[in-house]
């Protein structure tokens, strides 16, 4: 009986050991090399066009089909979110009332729609739904309203024989409920969908709605400086022979902006006049108020959003200004989008998409700021909360403020001061109103421009204050007057 080699043994199990490493070794190096061959071809197709959308396509989930990723996300924008100073926190039908949380604003509304219905917002998913159920369309409302609300451009080109521009400035004088059955009977009764901010054919951002058109044309014409909009500014320095077109000028990064700015922006929407943007003269609040100072109706009246029913004042009342305040801050100039916060990339496979989950940078901390802030969470949490703070609370006080004005000037009329010996109390109501109403409107609770906000509010408060003591001086006046009045 022969014994066994010891030394052939171990050879043959090196040997095999050896194979076998070198199969696993390839097979894993031929797997990497297929899964980056995939991944390469995922980045060159990042979408395959299943089905043909069109200009008309306004519904989200037939451009679902092709862009699968971001609708998914999309479809998101319908769960109820919450921060500490915004969101849908009430019932699954509709969120809570502000006017209920803050008593104050319903009677800074009077006179104005807002003191009947005033919510918090939800997202983007209900924008249409939540308008039509809101308890404001209990008063005549213009079809204007629907300018942000609805898939609308195809409508607009239907009203216009072709001419979408034509089609808004006539929808004004339409009902909200005249316009929202056309919208409907069209079939795009959808929310603000994917062909308002895509081009149908190359998926490129653009923007689409007329107002925000006719606003960026008058902004670049002003002389309010720019420099967080470097496209215009290059426009500025050329011919001008043609108007600003964002569509055609405007940088990747500047469109992750303005397509937001079609929406999240003050404007006038009611039936006197077309839908207007109104930055002729730039975009701080101070720039606004003088361009609406500066606004007629066509009786030749000056331009107010509603007569103020306890004070006789001619008030404005700001929209949801959140584009012209983060104008203002330090993430614009730093060239930081409103996308890059509210809808950061994310990567999928080989493909980076925008999370069409529009939301609170605070709700997704590490994709919307800690990508430039590395900085633990907590700790980003707690400046931005901090900021949010200090803004409420001056908000409060502005309110306490008017208030007080109100009261002031309530005073004065029981004592009998007339509409003309209030008049500068009036005035300092407008100024006072619509600076507190820029912050109450605006969603970031001043954290877009914090030292502009608090600047805002603190004029307001001063404004109102001032007020207060013109009515008290109205109804000093009236007193003497009454006292020295011989009695028959």
């Amino acid at each position: 009986m022969n014994a066994s080699n010891p030394h052939r043994t171990r050879g043959a199990t090196a040997y095999i050991i050896t194979f076998l490493l070198a199969t696993i070794a390839i097979a894993l190096i031929a797997a990497l090399l297929l899964n980056i061959f995939e991944r390469k071809s995922e980045a060159k197709n990042p979408y395959i066009r299943l089905v043909e959308v069109d200009e008309d396509s306004t519904d989200p989930e037939q451009w679902g089909i092709n862009w699968p990723k971001q609708y998914e996300s999309y479809l998101l924008t319908a769960e109820t979110t919450r921060t500490r100073f915004g969101g849908h926190g009430g019932s699954e039908a509709l969120p809570e009332e502000k006017i209920d949380r803050d008593p104050w604003l319903k009677r800074m509304f009077k006179g104005y729609a807002f003191s009947i219905d005033y919510r918090d917002r939800r997202g983007h998913a209900y924008m249409l739904e939540d308008q039509e159920q809101t308890e404001r369309l209990s008063k005549p409302q213009s079809g204007s309203c629907l300018h942000c609300h609805a898939s609308i451009m195809p409508v607009y080109r239907e009203l216009g024989d072709g001419d979408a521009m034509a089609g808004f400035e006539a929808t004004h004088k339409m009902s909200y409920q005249e316009l929202n059955k056309i919208v409907h009977d069209m079939g795009h009764g959808h929310p603000v969908s994917c062909v308002d901010c895509h081009d149908s054919a190359t998926m490129k951002l653009r923007v689409t709605r007329p107002g925000f058109i006719l606003g960026i044309q008058a902004l670049a014409e002003s002389d309010a400086p720019l420099p967080q909009m470097p496209s215009i500014e290059r426009w500025r320095k050329g011919s001008r022979d043609q108007a600003y077109d964002p569509n055609r000028l405007a940088s990747r990064t500047e469109m992750r902006s303005f397509a937001c700015a079609q929406c999240h922006v003050e404007y006038y929407c009611s039936s006197a006049m077309p839908l207007e943007f109104p930055w002729s003269k730039g975009l701080r609040v101070e720039d606004q108020e003088a361009h609406w100072n500066a606004t007629t109706f066509e009786d030749g009246k000056r331009f107010y959003d509603y007569i103020h029913t306890e004070s006789g004042a001619e008030i404005l009342k700001a929209q949801h200004p959140e584009f012209e305040l983060w104008s203002q801050g330090i993430h614009s100039r730093a060239g930081v989008a409103c996308a890059d916060c509210h809808m950061p990339y994310q990567r999928d496979g080989a493909t980076k998409v925008s999370d069409h989950w529009v939301r609170s940078p605070l709700l997704n901390v590490n994709r919307a700021c800690q990508t430039c802030h590395h900085v633990e969470e907590k700790e980003i949490l707690a400046r931005v909360d901090a900021i949010q703070d200090r803004n409420f609370k001056l908000l409060q006080r502005g309110g306490t403020a008017l208030m007080a004005l109100l009261d002031a000037i309530a005073d004065a009329k029981e004592a009998g001061a007339t509409q003309a010996e209030l008049k500068e109390a009036l005035e300092f109501q407008r100024k006072a109103q619509w600076r507190l109403d820029f912050i109450a409107a605006e969603n970031s609770m001043g954290f877009h421009a914090p030292q502009e906000a608090a600047r805002i509010l603190g004029e307001a408060a001063d404004y109102a204050r001032q007020g207060q003591v013109a009515a008290l001086k109205a109804m000093a006046t009236a007193k003497e007057s009454a006292s020295s009045t011989p009695q028959r």
